[in-house]
């Protein structure tokens, strides 16, 4: 009797010591089961083909970038420059093909090459140099995105149509980025599973040194491990350029981030010795439906970026419990362990299933809202400027009974992408987008009207692809009366300096157009000097100041945003609004109050408020089938202090 007791005991221990043992092995496989239950049951929009779909495109960059990166962290290494790595193949394959004639398979290799180089100066840096890995790929991060600018100088060069199918869908339905993003998976399975160097990876990442008294090459292997981090990198670029039409020559920024953080939440340690594929793309599908769900539950963009750091922060915890539970490595599995993962995985498959399709009846029959919804997709919400833009978005949707969705694209052009692919899929009625750029935002707008969904542009246009309205200023327009205003203030003459904005942008280069154009009538002005300052406050500031050392008698200064000027008024401290003139662009408060106060000369306004309130009124229009003007202009205002007082923008 005592020994059947001791044995039920022990088998009930067993069974929760089993239990507690595979959701600590398959901890980050739980997170994805456990994220896609909550996310079927919160919104009806989730549980759809379409949607579902668009997860695995969205996935896929950074899940590609992430193969790679696991060789790299499997080795105990890091690398930081996959972002750049990636943006750099694209526009070399782009530059090659388009500007200078080359054969587009000759080109792709030279984008894959591109990768190959970037890879190896890491390695060899890392291996030979004895530079910390963090140390030598922050380097190469940099001089990859400056390698990236300079080729393209700046602007989106348009990717091959041969090669921008990569973006498409195979018989209509089936995305290429996922047929991508599974090759590329299995590719890395196999080169940690079965090749000589994926052995490697575990023995260095385990205890280098002990792979180096064993017989291992260590620095030739590394050179290899970093060149493949780079070939990886250099498809995740092709592949993202391809959806955005468009090689952007800052493309992937931030991407580094994303596919560390999906290595990790697969379940590899940072501390080297562990990981492997599956992991890796379950940690993007992780991401890539957090996202999506955040997204189709209008939840903020700025409190996305809290979940998800919250995510990568107990997936790292996760594997410290992991590993002190004594859990079972993930560096290797007989085959008895493969066929134990083999049925987790399909077992995982099932209950998911079987959850999804219950409470995918939570949202069968349940009635629609009667108010009509829109999309709001702005290029970024940490400038006042299209923050105004949202307010009076917001201010016309909440009168006209009108349920708006705003996303923050983050200036990234894939993020937005994204997005718009969200709208799309989910019942929304019409969507409005500021594009981060009008060419990369083409397929995204096609999509929406192959699914009769009308869009309305705002601020900015979409190149390549038909919108029912755009709602703008003219730019190059507002450009030139910044450049009249200066030269009238300057009375023909003096020196002046030009602090452009984010490179790359569709507002950057049609405002530095007007200027350009603008200045023609005042030959006595001199531009001593041009820089990018990114439309942030901080950074004109710091570029101002740099440049009032070489230039310490300049005269003006034009700024293609409030932000800009604003900054730049505090690097001129007592000289802005007495020696130096400054005009800004885009008339936000504080720009207005510069105006005010008499440092600020001038500010192109273009009334923001009014951009959203008249977007959001076409958008109901086009929704409900009435006609909309192609274009609606929003007169654009210079701004002084003579008549600031009776501007309300």
């Amino acid at each position: 009797m005592a020994t059947d007791t001791l044995k039920s005991t022990s088998s009930a221990e067993s069974a929760t010591g089993g239990l507690r043992r595979l959701l600590l092995d398959n901890g980050a496989l739980t997170a994805l089961i456990v994220l896609v239950i909550a996310m079927s049951a919160l919104s009806g929009d989730f549980l759809t083909t379409d949607n579902l779909l668009n997860v695995g495109v969205q996935a896929a960059v950074t899940a590609v970038l992430a193969f790679g990166v696991t060789f790299v962290i499997v080795s105990a290494g890091i690398d930081l420059s996959v972002g750049s790595v990636a943006a750099l193949s694209a526009t070399v394959l782009a530059w090659s093909a388009t500007s200078h004639g080359v054969p587009v398979l000759i080109a792709v290799l030279l984008a894959v090459v591109t990768g190959i180089a970037a890879g190896l100066v890491n390695g060899f840096l890392i291996a030979y140099g004895k530079l910390p890995p963090f140390i030598a790929t922050l380097a190469m991060l940099s001089v990859a995105r400056g390698l990236s600018l300079v080729i393209s100088e700046g602007s989106p060069i348009a990717f091959p149509d041969s090669v921008s199918h990569l973006g498409d869908t195979l018989g209509g339905w089936l995305p290429v980025p996922v047929l991508v993003m599974v090759v590329m998976g299995l590719l890395a399975a196999f080169v940690l599973a079965r090749t000589y160097i994926g052995r490697s990876m575990y023995a260095i990442g385990g205890n280098e040194e002990a792979a180096r008294l064993s017989g291992l090459r260590v620095k030739k292997q590394k050179l290899a491990i970093y060149a493949l981090s780079g070939v990886f990198a250099a498809v995740a670029g092709v592949v993202l350029a391809a959806r955005l039409s468009s090689a952007q020559p800052q493309a992937a920024d931030g991407y580094e981030l994303d596919a560390i953080a999906a290595v990790v939440i697969g379940g590899a340690s940072l501390a080297g010795g562990t990981g492997k594929a599956s992991g890796t793309l379950i940690g993007a599908l992780i991401l890539a439906v957090l996202r999506n769900g955040l997204n189709l539950l209008n939840v903020s963009a700025f409190w996305q970026q809290v979940v998800i750091g919250v995510v990568i922060a107990l997936a790292v915890l996760l594997d410290t419990l992991r590993r002190k539970a004594g859990a079972t490595p993930v560096a290797g599995a007989s085959q008895g362990g493969k066929g134990r993962q083999a049925a987790t995985y399909g077992l995982a498959a099932v209950v998911t299933v079987a959850i999804v399709g219950a409470t995918s009846f939570l949202h069968n029959g349940s009635s629609s809202t009667a108010n009509p919804k829109v999309g709001l997709s702005l290029s970024t919400l940490n400038n006042p400027f299209f923050v105004q833009i949202r307010s009076g978005a917001q201010a016309e949707a909440k009168k006209l009974g009108v349920d708006l969705t705003v996303t923050d694209a983050q200036n990234d052009a894939s993020q937005q992408a994204n997005q718009l692919q969200n709208f799309t899929s989910s019942s929304l009625g019409a969507i409005i987008v500021n594009p981060v750029d009008s060419d990369a935002a083409s397929n995204s707008v096609k999509a929406a009207d192959k699914a009769k969904i009308p869009v309305i542009a705002v601020d900015r246009g979409v190149n390549k692809a038909s919108v029912d309205a755009l709602v703008a200023s003219d730019n190059v327009a507002g450009g030139e009366l910044a450049a009249k205003t200066i030269g009238e203030k300057l009375g023909g003459k003096g020196k002046i300096v030009i602090l452009q904005g984010q490179a790359g942008t569709s507002a950057a280069r049609e405002r530095a157009q007007g200027f350009a154009q603008g200045l023609k009538a005042y030959p006595g002005i001199q531009v001593v000097a041009q820089q990018p300052a990114d439309f942030d406050r901080t950074k004109g500031l710091d570029v101002m100041s740099n440049l009032l050392q070489a230039h310490p008698d300049v005269q003006g200064v034009i700024a293609a945003n409030d932000e800009m000027a604003l900054g730049a008024i505090k690097a001129l401290g007592s000289k802005a609004g007495t020696s130096v003139s400054v005009v800004g662009f885009d008339g936000t408060p504080d720009g207005l109050n510069a105006v005010k106060d008499g440092t600020l000369y001038a500010s192109v306004a273009q009334q923001p408020s009014q951009l959203g309130k008249i977007a959001v009124d076409n958008a109901l229009k086009a929704l409900e089938g009435k006609k909309v003007e192609e274009t609606i202009k929003v007169p654009v205002k210079v701004v002084t202090k003579e008549n600031v007082a009776g501007f309300t923008g």
